[in-house]
């Protein structure tokens, strides 16, 4: 055992240091859904920035030295209070803030938010079940970014206002009718929040209409995210 060990010394400390790199400094985060569609799509590959806002322990939640505050409109992978899955979703809350929604509306700090662009697309939920989305520019203060709404689709398109707590985060998803985000799981404190997603790195087309097809969405490698 200690011979082996010896004779492959070097690849371990290699792979000790790539683990370490990616639980605190970068990683890449596949996205298998779609909560945020139409700025990602399932088999995109998005690169995850671990140092955006806080320098933390690896493998932990133990924030070591805060670098950054988190801004509105990021996008940001994080491990669900609920459970500890790992999410991506979007920055829309700040501590402080009061978030509502009517309607599908985002309301912040009593300012009903403006959607402009809207478009009726075919959307898929699933190989063979077709709907109708709407998509828009929601105009966050500060930050535009595409959203789809599925007016076909129950789903939790309003609540009262709520005062976001000091150190925590609303998020929602860019697929407003179907997101588990803040709605269903309260705000999210700072030291869950991983790191901010900030580009595509590779991409591809595996929902095909028999439900698996792999290949390359060459136009969105290497693109960055808004």
């Amino acid at each position: 055992m200690r011979r082996t060990l010896r004779e492959n010394r070097g690849f371990l400390l290699f792979l000790l240091g790539f683990g370490l790199f990616r639980t605190a400094v970068a990683d890449w985060n596949p996205i298998p859904s779609a909560s945020m569609r139409p700025t990602l799509l399932e088999g995109d590959v998005v690169l995850v920035n671990r140092l955006a806002y806080d320098l933390k322990l690896p493998l932990t939640d133990v924030v070591l030295l805060p670098l950054a505050e988190p801004q509105r409109g990021d996008i940001v992978t994080l491990s669900s209070p609920a459970g500890g899955t790992r999410l991506i979703k979007r920055i829309v809350g700040l501590p402080g803030d009061r978030i509502a929604m009517q309607g599908g509306v985002l309301i912040l700090n009593g300012q009903p938010l403006a959607y402009t662009d809207r478009r009726t697309v075919g959307e898929q939920l699933a190989p063979g079940w077709p709907v109708a989305a709407v998509r828009a520019t929601e105009q966050l203060p500060g930050h535009s970014h595409a959203v789809q709404f599925l007016p076909g689709v129950t789903a939790r398109r309003d609540f009262a206002e709520r005062t976001v707590p000091a150190d925590e985060f609303f998020l929602l998803g860019d697929n407003r009718d179907n997101s588990e985000d803040s709605r269903y799981i309260g705000t999210v404190p700072r030291e869950k929040l991983i790191g901010r997603a900030h580009h595509v790195l590779v991409a591809a087309d595996w929902l095909g209409e028999d439900g698996w097809r792999m290949a390359p969405r060459w136009g969105r490698w290497f693109t960055a995210l808004r």
